[in-house]
C-alpha cells in the first residue's frame, strides 16, 4: 500500500511548480550560494528534489549537482525542466531513507520538506538524517528546513493552512503534543485533474531536537533559524510564528557508527 506522500507525488508535478512556496526559489539559491562561499568546487546532492527547482537553478550557477527523489513523475518534470534550461543534472529515482552514497559531497540541501519530516516513524526520519551525513565528506554542511514545533504550540496549524492556501486543501487537523505530529486529511488535484484524498501524517521538530539529532551524526554545529518563504537568512531569529524551521548543520566529522546504522 503506498504511503501518504507516494500517492500525492504520484502524478502532481506541473501542480508542483505552480505552488506559492515555488517562487522563492532564486532567492533560497542565493543564500545556499553564501554558505558555500560561491565556492564553484563544492559537489551538492539535493535530496528530495522533487521537480529540481533548486537543483536545476544551482547546476546554472555552475555546480555540480545530483538530485535525488522517491518520485518517478516529480523526476520526470525535472529532467523535462533540466533539458529545456540546457544544464546537465544527475538526477535518480531513490528511497531518501536508504540512499547508498558514502561521501563525495561537501554540500547536502533538503528544502521545503524534502522527504524529511514526513515519514510516519521518528527513525525513519532519523535515518533520512543519517543518509544525508553519510553523503557528506568530512567538514561538508547540510542545509534543510523542517516544520517547527514551536509554532502549534501556539499558533494553530489549521488557521494557518487556511489562511495561506495552496492547490489543495486541509481539514481535520489533529495536532498531537504528546508526538509533535499533525494529522489531517489532504484534499489536492493531480495533474490529470482527479481529486484525492489523503490521510497525512507530518513530524514537527523542536530546536533542540534538531540540534541533538544532528550533533548525534557528527555534526560539531548547528544552527537554527526563522524560514519565511524565499528570505533565507542569518538574521532571522526563530519565533513561535515560523511556521517552518531553516538548519544549518556544519563542520561534519563523521559519528561513524550511528551514521552507518541510520544510513543501512
Amino acid at each position: 500500500m503506498k504511503k501518504w506522500y507516494e500517492e500525492l507525488f504520484e502524478d502532481y508535478a506541473e501542480t508542483y511548480d505552480k505552488q506559492p512556496f515555488t517562487s522563492g526559489t532564486l532567492a533560497e539559491v542565493d543564500f545556499i550560494e553564501r554558505e558555500i562561499g560561491y565556492d564553484k568546487s563544492v559537489r551538492i546532492l539535493d535530496i528530495g528534489c522533487g521537480t529540481g527547482r533548486h537543483a536545476i537553478e544551482l547546476a546554472r550557477r555552475g555546480y555540480d549537482v545530483t538530485g535525488v527523489d522517491l518520485s518517478a513523475s516529480q523526476l520526470g518534470r525535472a529532467r523535462e525542466k533540466a533539458q529545456a534550461a540546457g544544464v546537465a543534472v544527475r538526477f535518480q529515482q531513490a528511497d531518501a531513507r536508504q540512499l547508498r552514497f558514502r561521501g563525495g559531497f561537501q554540500l547536502v540541501i533538503m528544502i521545503c520538506e524534502g522527504a524529511f519530516p514526513l515519514m510516519e516513524t521518528d527513525e525513519e526520519n532519523f535515518a533520512i538524517l543519517g543518509s544525508a551525513a553519510a553523503a557528506l565528506e568530512p567538514n561538508g554542511k547540510l542545509i534543510c528546513t523542517t516544520l517547527n514545533a514551536l509554532f502549534p504550540l501556539f499558533h494553530s496549524v489549521k488557521e494557518f493552512l487556511d489562511s495561506n492556501p495552496a492547490e489543495g486543501c486541509s481539514r481535520d487537523n489533529r495536532f498531537d503534543l504528546t508526538t509533535f505530529r499533525d494529522h489531517s486529511l489532504f484534499e489536492a488535484v493531480d495533474d490529470s485533474g482527479r481529486t484525492k484524498t489523503l490521510s497525512c501524517n507530518e513530524r514537527y521538530y523542536a530546536p533542540s531536537e534538531m540540534t541533538w539529532l544532528l550533533k548525534s551524526l557528527g555534526f560539531r554545529k548547528v544552527e537554527v533559524f526563522g524560514c519565511p518563504t524565499g528570505n533565507f537568512s542569518r538574521e532571522n531569529k526563530l519565533t513561535p510564528g515560523d511556521f517552518e524551521m531553516l538548519v544549518v548543520a556544519g563542520e561534519y566529522a563523521a559519528a561513524s557508527a550511528i551514521v552507518a546504522r541510520c544510513a543501512g
